[in-house]
């Protein structure tokens, strides 16, 4: 396993930690709940991003997110780089054991425990004293270090208490044990030099503030959160929490991407860079984007579709003499170089393989063989296969389960003149296959309706996204949908998304459906045979 050190910048600049919370702020985002098969993935590819610490979730919120805590707190011993794994917890004993009972199987873990310093939330929140916000925090964050030696604390709604307050909080909690100081903006009311200025007097005055770590935690109501998170790199923070694509309750959290590349073009600036692999980030950003299905706007610094995009003649004209003209980073530099992949339908096995490993994707057997047969079903219809179409072959072929519903045919009639109609049959891996036939009102519409009346399972679709993996007519196009099983009133609903990719946009819908399908059948599979962790139980009695 590697050691962190041998990734971090060099001497000549201070190392600013990334704490990545995509797992659990960025969950929290409206209709961005990911089952644990989606949770891990996308840790192991934060892993490969060597993001520092991840905050995988809130393991007391649910037992779905114990277990997924849990999960991924198993799996981290076999990734090549293991990051510090976190869990949040209110500053109460029930949280804060639930969380050390997920988290203890990790190779390195952090508990995360926060209470309320702002006279507003203590007010009409908490309903507590400041004199008991001080022992609550001494208490919970020794139980904390009890634990582990590795205790993040965080005064929710920093940016809005009173600075005389949250210094004497800060000290109770560094007395305790405290190792990292989190300043969280957590409604997105600071300005930069307002954030700043706080991060400077913590770093001056608190006492201790110094033999600790300090980190920002921004949010961009007023679109500050990463101007904001940098102002506290320029005052001393030697962390920053973040998520992909800036994902997070109300307007999001600071961007991982914008804030790794701002130190990373401006470093003389900052005096201050981040061990992130950049090449990773656009994959990652995809990844994030189509296991949340929110999709990342255009305009999006880093990792939009236009922030490498030249259209202006003016700006044309001087990127055709030189890039450094109206470009201060390379899209290579964030993983977005969009290269040709050499392999055509002639293509053996062995140099996809070896294409897919120098890119990260190292596959089971069953896995490569579905990755090259649709690899090779797409090559027969395009001369060349775009890096980014490859990716989504990739993620497509990691939807399909053994024992869940495969697609066999789906069949479309539609029209300005004809009632959309669709034909689908479905084989499960016992060879079990079922037809079915049914009106919509367009085609995807019938598909949906037909794979519904084949399984029998009451769903309602959430959230229906289309993306062309790459420019031009015939890009392989990847779908993605989510869908809600429809329960009786006072069960847990199961959410669960798919993933399809094919040329044709109606079989890349209808492989997302039935992906979806599937996914949520083992959700609630999961759900039904869950047994409780004895330590979770004796943790949220």
């Amino acid at each position: 396993m590697s050691d962190p050190a041998a990734i971090s910048p060099p001497a000549s600049v201070t190392p600013i930690r990334i704490f990545d919370t995509t797992l659990r702020d960025g969950e929290q985002a409206p209709g961005c709940s990911l089952t644990i098969d989606e949770k891990r993935v996308v840790a192991r590819a934060l892993g490969r991003l060597h993001v520092d610490i991840i905050e995988a979730g809130f393991p007391a919120a649910s037992t779905g997110d114990w277990d997924a805590v849990r999960t991924i707190a198993d799996e981290a011993h076999s990734w090549d780089r293991a990051p510090v794994l976190c869990g949040l917890a209110r500053c109460n004993a029930r949280d804060i054991d639930a969380a050390a009972s997920a988290l203890r199987g990790a190779p390195r873990w952090r508990i995360h425990t926060f209470l309320a310093t702002s006279d507003v939330h203590l007010q009409y929140k908490l309903q507590m004293t400041r004199e008991q916000v001080l022992r609550r925090v001494d208490e919970m964050v020794r139980l904390a270090a009890s634990h582990t030696a590795d205790v993040e604390f965080s005064p929710e709604d920093a940016s809005r208490s009173d600075p005389a307050f949250l210094h004497e909080v800060l000290h109770v909690a560094i007395a305790a044990g405290a190792t990292t100081l989190n300043i969280p903006d957590t409604v997105g009311y600071a300005v930069p030099e307002e954030y700043g200025a706080m991060i400077g007097r913590i770093v001056r005055e608190v006492v201790g503030a110094r033999d600790v770590v300090v980190s920002t935690h921004c949010h961009d109501d007023l679109g500050l959160a990463v101007a904001n998170s940098l102002a506290g790199v320029r005052a001393g923070a030697r962390q920053v929490e973040c998520t992909i694509n800036g994902l997070g309750e109300r307007a999001g959290n600071a961007s991982l991407e914008e804030v790794v590349m701002a130190l990373r073009t401006r470093r003389a600036a900052y005096g201050a860079d981040t061990g992130i692999v950049t090449e990773e980030i656009g994959r990652v950003s995809r990844l994030v984007a189509r296991t949340t299905g929110v999709r990342v706007p255009p305009n999006k610094a880093i990792v939009g579709a236009n922030a490498f995009a030249h259209e202006a003649g003016i700006h044309q004209d001087g990127i055709l003499k030189h890039r450094a003209t109206y470009e201060i980073m390379s899209a290579e530099t964030v993983g977005l170089e969009g290269a040709r992949l050499v392999l055509g339908k002639h293509s053996g096995r062995h140099a996809l393989r070896v294409h897919l490993a120098e890119r990260g994707h190292v596959l089971e057997e069953n896995d490569f063989e579905q990755v090259f047969e649709r690899f090779k079903a797409v090559a027969d219809r395009k001369k060349v296969v775009d890096d980014r179409e490859l990716e989504a072959i990739v993620a497509a072929a990691g939807e399909y389960s053994a024992t869940g519903w495969h697609l066999e045919l789906v069949q479309v009639s539609t029209g300005t003149h004809a009632i959309p109609t669709a034909t689908v049959r479905l084989a499960r891996g016992d060879g079990h296959q079922v037809t079915a036939a049914a009106h919509g009102d367009g085609p995807v519409d019938a598909v949906c309706r037909a794979i519904d009346d084949c399984v029998q399972l009451p769903t309602a679709l959430v959230e229906f996204t289309v993306d062309a993996a790459a420019e031009g007519i015939n890009a392989v196009g990847g779908v993605t949908v989510r869908l809600r099983d429809i329960v009786p009133d006072g069960e847990a609903a199961q959410v669960a998304s798919g993933f399809g990719v094919h040329t044709d946009i109606i079989t890349a819908a209808a492989e997302a459906y039935v992906a979806a399908v599937n996914a949520l059948m083992r959700a609630r599979a999961r759900a039904s045979r869950r047994v409780e962790s004895p330590a979770l139980a004796e943790a949220t009695a």
